[in-house]
């Protein structure tokens, strides 16, 4: 699949990685993660004025994944709560790929190569290599990531069969899928209050800017991938997307001074050696 797709959704997995650091990088995630869903649905909202609706057979899909979204982000900051970017985001993205493609083959009836499967199995097992190596992992810890890497997969498959009954509009779908997100500052009202979620306007406008600049870049990476699973299957599509583990290990050690062995490193090269398989 490493053509314009796959050069595409490799984008997305850069453009993903970049998200997650930024609200790994902030201190209140819940937060971090209200303002980047406030922007997700501010954008969403404009698209789908302006483009086409999707084909009403793909409406059950759209509702479903958007009630998994939200479990998903609420997951994910649970997650980052209790273990470090290197630690939490390989375990939840490097558990996904296997679960979609069990999924894909079992909902929407998917069939894929020995070669493109090996390159998904490499892909994960390096993934949550990245994550154990030399590391001690609490049992919370690893249940909250491994949480996240479910609703990841749940998602996944929902959008990649939902997107085949849009009637080829794939950014139409996307649009009303993340319509969703203004559910994220429905809940951060109802736990935490109106006040808590303006007070940083003032003072700390740039950590909002920030916030709401990932949530542009969140919205954009998975409206690639969404666009990418009209055409491949979903279980590529997913391992090759969460290549974006290798993206988030150099931007940890690099801007978030986060330790990466010798062997983490090899088992980065393992994740690239499982992309090379899909591009066969």
């Amino acid at each position: 699949m490493f053509s314009y797709t796959g050069g595409s959704v490799l984008l997305a997995a850069m453009l993903h990685a970049s998200w997650n650091a930024m609200l790994h990088g902030n201190r209140d995630r819940f937060l971090s993660m209200t303002w980047m869903s406030i922007a997700i649905g501010a954008a969403a909202s404009v698209i789908v004025l302006i483009q086409p609706w999707p084909a009403a057979a793909c409406l059950p899909y759209l509702a479903a994944s958007a009630g998994v979204h939200v479990l998903y982000n609420v997951s994910l900051v649970r997650s980052y709560r209790r273990n470090d970017l290197a630690l939490a985001y390989p375990i939840a993205r490097g558990s996904s790929p296997l679960l979609v493609t069990l999924g894909a083959a079992f909902f929407a009836h998917e069939a894929i190569g020995p070669v493109h499967a090996l390159g998904i199995a490499m892909i994960s097992g390096g993934i949550i290599a990245i994550a154990l190596l030399g590391r001690s992992v609490s049992r919370a810890g690893t249940l909250a990531a491994l949480a996240t890497g479910a609703t990841i997969a749940l998602y996944t498959v929902i959008d990649g069969m939902g997107v085949r009954l849009s009637g080829g509009q794939p950014l139409g779908y996307t649009a009303w899928m993340f319509l969703s997100y203004w559910l994220m500052p429905a809940l951060f009202v109802a736990v935490r209050g109106l006040a808590p979620l303006w007070a940083p306007i003032r003072r700390e406008p740039l950590v909002v800017g920030a916030s709401l600049a990932g949530g542009l870049v969140s919205i954009a990476a998975y409206g690639i991938v969404i666009w990418a699973m009209q055409q491949d299957a979903m279980g590529a599509v997913s391992a090759l997307r969460e290549t974006s583990v290798v993206f988030a290990v150099l931007i940890g050690r690099v801007f978030l001074r986060e330790t990466v062995s010798p062997m983490r490193w090899l088992a980065c090269l393992l994740v690239a050696a499982g992309a090379i398989c899909l591009a066969l």
